[in-house]
Order: structure tokens, then C-alpha cells, then sequence
């Protein structure tokens, strides 16, 4: 057992780079959030940086089930279930709390809350909690299941009383609503299906990753690649059957502009087949890039606990210079329900990723520091950042 459980470490490297790369893209759209340019579009150079960025939560669904299923290695099935638990509970705490404070930098919490991707991933670690009981195949079937039928969700809630709209948002839908006549909106950024059905995928993946290298790395490509392929047929052949109107984005841009919310399996398709593919590289990044990167991906939730409040304060900074003043709109509710962008407000791309650069350049000293103490305490509360 022990064997294993080193073996399995020592294979963590390529998901540590792959983690950590896809959080570096995440801090582009979470600056983007601030410059008030608007999500995909309109000019391709907006397009993609924001479509670079859709590679970020499905990797941290599905890597986040494929480091439960390593975890589980060196535990028994039911410590497991309590870590998922408890972790899940507290990240849900977060986003309803400290990052929702970080993003909005106010405190009128009775009119405004985010279930974001942190909160996502709390609530599927809750519910991987009771699937870790189940063998591996199963849990696999179950994930493949939740995301390529989870249109079926909808079909379901169509039956429902109206009353019940609100949890179908949570669900499946997504959306802001209201709770009540009088409560908070609520922004469901992320919704439980298909993002559990990814975790549950992620960690079946786990059995691939604790094999030896070479079988590990074919079956890696075997899987990224068909999956990027199929992506290519499908989305391709959608394009050419619904030909574009008049001033229709190019062909390009309609196949990568797929469904994040709630995520299609397009998307899925189209994020998570590149990302497995590329797992024999990343575990070949050696470099200074590689192992910067890789550091990053050691500390995520320490990470984003931090990205948040620096970028929203770089861009404190930048209104300050840029205006005079701070700018009231930075403390609205972002990033789903921000007041009226004011005019002049606007970044360029330019500025956009030198801030983007500046805020990562920054985020490397802490996280470098807190990803040598958890390498120094695998126990005790560090486990759960």
C-alpha cells in the first residue's frame, strides 16, 4: 500500500501543472471582470480571452474528483467521505462569505449572493461523499450519466410546480432570482448538474492516473483525443446544418462558442479532451514555467482565496490612476449583477493583461511560501486549503 500511495504522489506532478496553468487562465476573466469588457466579444481578441478561460472549471471539477480518488488511496473509505464533507461544507461557507466580500468589496449581503464555482465544487464534494461508497465503475458510469443526460434535468423540472423553479435553478438552470418577496438574489453561476457528473468522471479518472507512466500516458491520449475529435465532428457538422445570419460571428468562433451555463456537453467535450490529451506534456514540464506553475497548482483554494481581493483591488488601483478617484461601479455586485457600466470606464486589452501579469507575478511569493508548509504538514487544517 505505501508503495502505491508514493507512486500515486509522484504522479500528481502532471495534474499540479496541468491545476495550475488553468488557474493562471482563470485570473485573465477574473481581470476582464473588472476592465468592464464583456464576456466573448465583441472583436476576436475579446473572444479568446475569454474562451481560453473556459478550461478552468472543468479542470477543477474533474481534478478535484481525481485528487479525492488519490487521497482515498492512503484512507479508508469512510475518513474519505468525512474530508469531502467537511471540505465541501467549508468551501460552500466561503463563497458565501469571504469571496463573495472579496468580489463585491461590500457588505450588503441581504441583497446579494453568489454561488459561484467554489461553491460548485463544495456541493459536489458534499455529494461525492456518499458516491465514494460505491466501486469505481460505478462512480464512473454515474458521472458519464449526469453529463451526457443531463438534459433530461430539464425535461423533469418542466413536470414540476412552479414553486419549485428556484431549486431547479440550483440544479440545473443557473440564473439570479430572488428568494421570496423580500430575500437576496441569488446569482447560481454554477448549477450542481452536469459539474457533479464531472467530478464523479474525475475521480474514476483517478484509477488511470495511479497506473505506471507509459500505460498511464497511451491511455491519456487515448481518451483526450477521441473526446477532442469528437467535439471537432459534432460541433463542426452543428455549424454547417444551421448556417450563420448576416453578420454571424465566423464559422471558428461559432464552434468554440459553446454552452458553459450550465455546461453542455460540447463544452465539456471541447475543454476536458484537450486538458487529458495534454496531461503526458504537462508531466514533462521540467522548466521554470513548469514548476511555477506547478506551485500554483499545489495551493488552489489558497490561490483563488487570494486572486480575488488583489485583482479586485489592482483594478481599485488602476481607477485610482487612471480617473482620479475610485470609481463607484468597482463596488457593485460582481460579478453577476454589477450596476451599469459608466462611461469611459472601459480598459483596453493592453491593460487587461498587464494586470493580468502584475497579479501573478504577485500571487507566485505567497503561494510558493504556503505550498512549502503544506509539503512540511500533510495534516491538520492545511489539508483542507
Amino acid at each position: 500500500m505505501s508503495a502505491t500511495v508514493t507512486n500515486a504522489r509522484d504522479r500528481l506532478v502532471s495534474l499540479d501543472v496541468m491545476r495550475g496553468l488553468v488557474m493562471v487562465l482563470m485570473a485573465i476573466d477574473h481581470v476582464r471582470v473588472y476592465s468592464g469588457l464583456p464576456a466573448g466579444g465583441p472583436t476576436p481578441g475579446i473572444f479568446f480571452t475569454r474562451w481560453v478561460t473556459h478550461f478552468c472549471a472543468p479542470a477543477f471539477a474533474f481534478f478535484a474528483g481525481t485528487s479525492a480518488f488519490v487521497s482515498g488511496q492512503r484512507r479508508t473509505t469512510p475518513d474519505l467521505s468525512r474530508h469531502l464533507l467537511t471540505r465541501g461544507a467549508l468551501l460552500i461557507l466561503l463563497e458565501l462569505t469571504v469571496l463573495r466580500l472579496a468580489w463585491t468589496f461590500n457588505v450588503d449581503y441581504a441583497e446579494y449572493m453568489l454561488a459561484g464555482v467554489i461553491w460548485m465544487l463544495g456541493v459536489c464534494m458534499m455529494l461525492m461523499a456518499a458516491l465514494v461508497y460505491l466501486p469505481t465503475r460505478a462512480i464512473a458510469i454515474v458521472g458519464l450519466i449526469v453529463i451526457f443526460a443531463q438534459n433530461l434535468v430539464g425535461a423533469v423540472a418542466g413536470l414540476t410546480p412552479k414553486s419549485w423553479e428556484w431549486i431547479w435553478q440550483f440544479v440545473y438552470f443557473g440564473g439570479v432570482f430572488r428568494i421570496g418577496e423580500s430575500g437576496p438574489f441569488v446569482a447560481v453561476l454554477y448549477s450542481i448538474v452536469p459539474w457533479v457528473g464531472v467530478m464523479a468522471t474525475g475521480y474514476a479518472f483517478g484509477a488511470i492516473v495511479i497506473r505506471e507512466p507509459a500505460e498511464r500516458d497511451r491511455l491519456f491520449v487515448r481518451i483526450g483525443v477521441p473526446a477532442t475529435a469528437l467535439f471537432l465532428a459534432v460541433g463542426g457538422l452543428m455549424v454547417f446544418m444551421n448556417p450563420a445570419p448576416a453578420g454571424a460571428p465566423p464559422a471558428l468562433l461559432r464552434l468554440l462558442n459553446q454552452q458553459k451555463y450550465p455546461a453542455s456537453q460540447l463544452f465539456l467535450l471541447m475543454t476536458l479532451g484537450p486538458t487529458i490529451a495534454l496531461l503526458p506534456l504537462a508531466e514533462r514540464a521540467r522548466s521554470a514555467v513548469g514548476e511555477a506553475l506547478a506551485v500554483f497548482g499545489r495551493v488552489p483554494l489558497f490561490y483563488y482565496l487570494l486572486h480575488i481581493p488583489l485583482i479586485h483591488f489592482a483594478a481599485v488601483v488602476v481607477s485610482l490612476v487612471r480617473e482620479g478617484h475610485v470609481n463607484p461601479w468597482l463596488f457593485g455586485n460582481h460579478p453577476m449583477m454589477p450596476p451599469p457600466l459608466p462611461a469611459g470606464y472601459q480598459w483596453g486589452l493592453p491593460l487587461l493583461y498587464l494586470m493580468f501579469a502584475i497579479v501573478i507575478a504577485i500571487l507566485y511569493v505567497p503561494c510558493r511560501w504556503f505550498a512549502g508548509v503544506k509539503a512540511r504538514h500533510r495534516d491538520g487544517w492545511v489539508r483542507y486549503l
